[in-house]
């Protein structure tokens, strides 16, 4: 539109508006400003009065009450994820697994199926899809709603602000909390969640340490380790204490490597400054039900997990496989296992456990249950995991399983180092598949694979050999 004609239309705009419009508009104005200005600016001599939300902000950002704060909203949040996983867990696994691999063994034999194309796709590829399916959706059905509520209230820029400088110190971005936060529900999510992150050299920190937060394939074996093995030691009364202590040690270990290991990429690697940013503090607001659900549900958790069932499905065919494929009078995984029984010994596991975190690269969900197979295959046990060679299991009764795993050469050295290595050990390949086509580059997804491992080797190595020198 040509200058003129602007002009002529604002001037008959103009006449169209009531006279009193900008005596009315001024004043609108004016009595925002006098009741922001009521509620922020302390005059003197008035009684100072803070907002519900000034005063939720002082306790939340506190220096002395912000990181307790922080510490029980995220042990609630896991507590709640963890307590209520179980009963739709375990629904799941009776539909899929003590229903569904049943009825698709039947289905396989009414078809005629050969025994290893069965074994291949029933107890390999289905067995497999249906371990991750009921023990990953329900966590992540859980922590992805309660993370994104605590998102769109406004809480979770206050964890930020909290802790900016201690992030700060070590030559991070203060945002990499966030990241850091969403890796405890998958570590997948955690690396996408870096986009937050300006900062090139920050965000590429903020990638390759986000391993180091348990997401929640990890938690299932810290807390059935810690309870068979750490809380049989104490009396039944702390047994439930000592075992949650002893989790809580291990995340907050995670937290303590991030820490670390941020340091040292920032002043080698990945040397500079550590960026300035200003963190606003949104205000308090109610979210929003139905897009917390969609933002968590969709966008979140059923992509996370249709990416693990896809790198997981050729884990079990792989399980299988060497499970029925004969070296001598052994098959291909009793091989495998006696071949790295002597490296396990170092570092204060076994064979079976490496062999298990070998096949179960493209998803931690399913690393009990491998170990349990390759145990009860190794000792030749009866009564348990009856159904085949490379046919997952798992037992909910914990006298059982202690039985088990102390029968295949277990101690308490043997479940420490454990939980040990599972904290620090290579991300899943879904993680893995994320990093890559965030950082777009070969050389840093493969510093983020194989950095945990050497953590790994070295913090259970030195464990080993110290619990093996105090205890003879």
């Amino acid at each position: 539109m040509e200058p003129e004609k602007i002009i002529k239309r604002a001037s008959e705009l103009r006449w169209k508006l009531p006279q009193d419009f900008h005596d009315r508009w001024v004043e609108m104005v004016y009595a925002d400003s006098a009741r922001i200005a009521s509620r922020n600016v302390e005059q003197e001599g008035a009684t100072h009065r803070l907002s519900w939300e000034r005063r939720l902000d002082a306790l939340l950002t506190n220096k002395w009450s912000g990181m307790p704060i922080m510490i029980l909203m995220l042990a609630l949040v896991l507590w709640i994820t963890i307590i209520g996983a179980n009963v739709p867990s375990s629904m799941l696994a009776t539909l899929l697994l003590d229903h569904g691999h049943p009825m698709m063994k039947q289905l396989a034999e009414a078809a005629h199926l050969p025994w290893w194309l069965s074994g291949v796709l029933v107890d390999g590829l289905y067995l497999t899809v249906a371990w991750v399916i009921s023990v990953m959706l329900p966590p992540m059905a859980i922590f992805f709603p309660l993370f994104t509520l605590l998102e769109d209230f406004g809480y979770l820029p206050r964890v930020a602000f909290n802790l900016d400088h201690l992030f700060n110190r070590v030559g991070a971005h203060g945002k990499q909390a966030l990241t850091m936060s969403m890796g405890w529900g998958c570590n997948a999510a955690g690396v996408v969640a870096t986009r937050v992150i300006d900062s090139p050299r920050e965000r590429l920190i903020a990638i390759i340490t986000n391993n180091f937060a348990l997401c929640n394939g990890r938690w299932p074996t810290q807390i059935l380790l810690a309870t068979v093995f750490l809380g049989a030691l104490a009396p039944p009364a702390l047994a439930g204490f000592v075992s949650a202590a002893a989790v809580l040690g291990i995340a907050l270990l995670g937290v303590l490597l991030t820490f670390l290991s941020s340091w040292m990429l920032s002043t080698t690697v990945l040397k500079g400054e550590a960026s300035t940013f200003t963190l606003e503090l949104p205000p308090f607001r109610p979210p929003n039900l139905w897009r917390t659900l969609y933002t968590s549900l969709i966008d979140r958790t059923l992509i996370v997990l249709w990416r693990a069932i896809v790198f997981a499905a050729p884990a079990g065919v792989v399980l299988w496989t060497i499970c029925n494929i004969p070296v001598g009078d052994m098959s291909l995984a009793q091989w495998l296992i006696g071949l790295l029984d002597g490296p396990g010994w170092l570092i204060g596991v076994n064979g079976v456990i490496l062999v298990a975190y070998i096949v179960a690269i493209p998803a931690n969900e399913i690393v009990i249950p491998t170990i349990l197979m390759l145990t009860v295959m190794t000792t030749g046990l009866s009564g348990v995991g009856e159904q085949g060679a490379g046919v997952m299991f798992e037992t909910s009764e914990n006298s059982a399983l202690a039985m088990l795993l102390q029968a295949g050469g277990w101690t308490t050295l043997t479940a420490v180092c454990l939980m040990l290595f599972s904290l620090c050990h290579n991300p899943c390949s879904t993680t893995i598949y994320t990093i890559y086509k965030e950082t777009k580059s070969l050389k840093w997804t493969l510093v983020s694979t194989f950095m945990p491992i050497a953590y790994g080797i070295v913090i259970c190595g030195v464990v080993a050999l110290v619990w093996r020198m105090f205890t003879g």
